[in-house]
C-alpha cells in the first residue's frame, strides 16, 4: 500500500510542474511604444496543406485596451513559418499604432481577430502587455 501511496504523490508532483512550465510558455508578450510609433504584432493568415483558405481579411475586435493605441491589418502576401510552407499566401500583418500619449502608462490590450475561412468563422484571441511613453 506504501508503494501505491508514493506512486500517486509523484504523479501528482510531476503534473503540478507540467503545469507551472506550461504557464511559463504562454507568458504574454510585452509591447514598448512612444507616441507615433508603430510595430507589427504578427503576421495574420490561415492555411490547409500550405493554400489559404481565408475569405478577405479578419475583423478586429479591441477587447481590453488604451484608446491611444489603435490596431490595423495591413494586406500583403504572407509567409506561414508555423506550418512550414515554402510560399507566400494571401493575408496580412496586424500592426499597433501609439497616438497622443500624455503621460507614461501600461496596460494590457486584449483582441480578438474573427478570421472568416471556407469552413466558417474562426476567433482567435490575443493579450499583449503594452509600455506606452511620450
Amino acid at each position: 500500500m506504501h508503494i501505491g501511496s508514493v506512486a500517486i504523490l509523484a504523479t501528482l508532483i510531476i503534473g503540478l510542474t507540467d503545469i507551472a512550465i506550461g504557464a511559463k510558455v504562454h507568458a504574454q508578450t510585452r509591447v514598448v511604444l512612444k507616441a507615433g510609433e508603430s510595430v507589427e504584432l504578427m503576421t495574420v493568415y490561415w492555411v490547409t496543406n500550405c493554400r489559404s483558405v481565408m475569405i478577405g481579411i479578419p475583423e478586429i475586435e479591441v477587447l481590453e485596451g488604451p484608446q491611444q493605441v489603435t490596431l490595423n491589418i495591413k494586406e500583403a502576401m504572407v509567409l506561414p513559418r508555423r506550418q512550414g510552407c515554402a510560399n507566400r499566401v494571401p493575408g496580412g500583418v496586424l500592426t499597433a499604432t501609439a497616438k497622443d500619449v500624455q503621460e507614461p502608462t501600461e496596460a494590457k490590450l486584449t483582441y480578438r481577430l474573427k478570421y472568416k475561412i471556407k469552413d466558417g468563422d474562426r476567433p482567435r484571441g490575443y493579450v499583449y502587455l503594452l509600455s506606452l511613453y511620450p
